[in-house]
């Protein structure tokens, strides 16, 4: 069986709120309502969410539409960037920058990359021990920890280039699938308007 990773859409940026605290904006939100109205999400999916705010309204949106509860996880949640906190788009893009190309270096005080890829990467693997093996699961989270989580599944090195806003659509809503048994990663990012149901198969 499959297990999808799903990153949210569009948010709303507050310089006064705190990045974790975040919710979706009215595009973000329009997004994952389309997504779960295509009715592609299996009946009796697992859903697992970072505990973000924004993940967290993506995750039961999906949840509703599997007949499942949300099971969520701080361990989840996107890489650390609290020491910063919130930069001025321009600022943070160089910030991302330099957390994929120095993967075992702190950029100014965030998680380590590689720190951040071994918690995804065992959080997953934990969750995934709890889902029975003919049940598909879905994770709702972040682009960046879900980045160094296909690196992981694909064999590649850390690196932006692998990064959702590379190879998705920008804003997030992009997801992957990856086979919960082998390991192996099966697709590479792909728009939520472009996930079929086939996926889970």
């Amino acid at each position: 069986m499959r297990a999808l990773y799903l990153t949210h859409p569009q948010v709303r940026m507050d310089a006064a709120v705190p990045v974790p605290l975040w919710g979706l904006s009215a595009e973000g939100r329009a997004r994952a309502e389309v997504f779960v109205a295509r009715n592609i999400v299996p009946k009796g999916a697992f859903i697992f969410s970072s505990r973000e705010t924004k993940a967290l309204e993506l995750a039961e949106l999906v949840a509703a539409a599997a007949g499942t509860p949300v099971l969520a996880d701080h361990l989840m949640g996107e890489n650390d960037r609290s020491a910063t906190g919130f930069l001025p788009p321009v600022l943070f893009e160089e910030m991302a920058d330099r957390f994929f190309a120095q993967p075992e270096e702190s950029a100014e005080g965030w998680e380590r990359a590689m720190d951040a890829q071994a918690r995804i990467v065992g959080t997953v693997a934990t969750a995934l021990a709890s889902v029975p093996p003919d049940i598909p699961a879905i994770f709702c989270g972040h682009g960046a920890v879900g980045t160094l989580l296909k690196c992981h599944y694909g064999h590649r090195r850390i690196s932006r280039e692998e990064d959702q806003s590379r190879i998705g659509v920008a804003g997030g809503g992009n997801g992957f699938v990856f086979d919960r048994r082998t390991g192996q990663l099966l697709s590479d990012w792909t728009p939520m308007e472009e996930i079929v149901l086939n996926w889970f198969a």
